[in-house]
């Protein structure tokens, strides 16, 4: 048996500003790293706490790992961070107002980027400076695999591999393993243990800062499923 923690992180600055986030680095807002340190006391009170765990390169993702740790004295465990963990990439819609964005385009369109399963927003054009290829977080990857949109199949296709190459090898182990990260990047995960299909997996939320838990078998077949709340 194996146990895997999915923890999205707490709310950030721009999701309080309800702004597309994406690949942006914001930091959590003060209620974000209150809901870390939550469920960092909701792990360590129901006696589930890691052996190893894995996040993105982003900061949000990051200190929510980092604060709920804390609070269970684990900080010294082993930590792998990843851009595959990375949230969605929103293209050209980082950094605009959600609101403003659906007023402009019409709820069809809109929608269609938000909640479609394979339609991407507008990308990001190569010499915006915000896009990935700038940033010196991924100055070892090739410049091939930066995206500069996603849909949230791509999404799920790049965590995928992360999850066989490195998450999954620690399961086998029998290890208990957290993943602090964002709500598309856990929907894919939570997508392939549950078989979900696409059309069920556009209507699946990951609630900020709530511990889901998966006991897995030797197959890594789902065995129990709990939310720690």
């Amino acid at each position: 048996m194996s146990t895997l923690i999915l923890l999205r992180h707490g709310t950030s600055v721009w999701n309080k500003e309800n702004i597309f986030t994406g690949w942006t680095d914001v930091p959590l807002a003060p209620e974000g790293e209150e809901e870390a340190k939550e469920a960092g006391k909701k792990l360590k009170n129901a006696g589930i706490l890691p052996d190893v765990w894995f996040t993105s390169y982003l900061e949000r993702a990051i200190m929510t790992g980092v604060l709920a740790l804390q609070v269970m004295k684990r900080l010294w465990i082993p930590c792998e961070k990843h851009w595959r963990l990375n949230e969605r990439h929103y293209g050209a819609l980082q950094g605009r107002n959600k609101d403003e964005v659906r007023e402009e385009v019409g709820d069809e369109l809109y929608w269609a980027w938000r909640r479609s399963y394979d339609v991407p927003p507008p990308p990001l054009s190569q010499e915006d400076p915000r896009h990935p290829r700038y940033d010196e977080k991924y100055r070892n990857v090739l410049p091939r695999l930066l995206p500069d949109t996603e849909s949230l199949k791509d999404t799920v296709e790049r965590v995928l591999v992360y999850w066989k190459g490195r998450i999954v090898p620690e399961l086998k182990r029998g290890k208990k393993v957290l993943i602090a990260a964002h709500g598309n990047t856990l929907r894919g995960i939570v997508m392939m243990l549950e078989n979900l299909t696409p059309e069920e997996v556009k209507k699946l939320e990951i609630p900020k800062g709530v511990p889901i838990v998966y006991e897995l078998d030797k197959d890594l077949k789902t065995v129990e499923k709990s939310v720690i709340d």
